[in-house]
């Protein structure tokens, strides 16, 4: 899943994103309102965490404009005290939930997590199952025959989004989209090796990732009679 951060500190901005990095994020940075409303106007984003006092465009005046465009990317206000002000700034302005600082690596993880369960989970339960290939909410962790899979960074990204999409074609452009940064550089066949990667894991699994020529992949289960190439 794929992560904004918006925060001036640039310090706490490279702890909060080699934090998220560990967690199987994948994160870009914006360090002002401005660059932040760029991105959302330019990236799909899972969640955000986002700075109350910025330079320039305030955290609240940033999610005040993203809520008048109706988006309801889950946001988690980080806040520089614990005040009702702040508080009732932050739920007025649109936000899910707010943190203080200074916060807690655990705490901050596990209200992203939170935010992001409810918003992908919706009626789909606490697991989605696609043959003996399970993945749970909670955790974000994938479980194959009963064994947990471990699998890097961008594997856990596109695996997650495929499994978010179950049964449905999922763009190459939306794959680059999921897994890598704006400060990356990514060949142009960097999805294909990813998914080679990712069906030599599911080499024993009744879950199979298809490719829809000039449409892009989905991930369903094996049948016999699968119309599909998966190559």
């Amino acid at each position: 899943m794929k992560l904004l951060l918006v925060e001036d500190d640039a310090d706490l901005a490279r702890w909060v994103m080699n934090l998220m990095q560990v967690e199987q994020f994948v994160i870009d940075w914006a360090q002002n309102g401005e660059q932040a409303e760029t991105l959302l106007g330019a990236q799909c984003y899972d969640a955000v965490l986002l700075d109350l006092r910025l330079p320039g465009i305030s955290g609240k005046d940033v999610l005040a404009r993203l809520r008048r465009k109706r988006d309801n990317v889950p946001v988690l206000m980080l806040t520089a005290n614990g005040s009702t002000d702040d508080k009732v700034a932050c739920f007025s302005a649109g936000a899910d939930d707010y943190v203080v600082k200074p916060f807690d690596a655990r705490e901050l993880v596990a209200r992203i997590k939170a935010l992001i369960r409810r918003q992908a989970a919706g009626d789909k339960g606490q697991l989605i199952e696609c043959g003996n290939l399970r993945y749970m909410f909670d955790s974000r962790e994938f479980v194959l025959r009963d064994e947990p899979m471990r699998l890097r960074r961008r594997e856990h990204a596109i695996l997650e989004t495929l499994m978010l999409k179950l049964g449905k074609t999922v763009s190459k452009s939306t794959l680059m989209d999921k897994v890598f940064t704006l400060d990356d550089e990514a060949s142009a066949d960097a999805i294909d090796i990813y998914i080679h990667r990712l069906r030599k894991h599911l080499a024993e699994s009744s879950a199979k990732i298809m490719t829809l020529r000039g449409l892009g992949y989905i991930l369903r289960e094996e049948e016999s009679s699968d119309a599909f190439a998966a190559t």
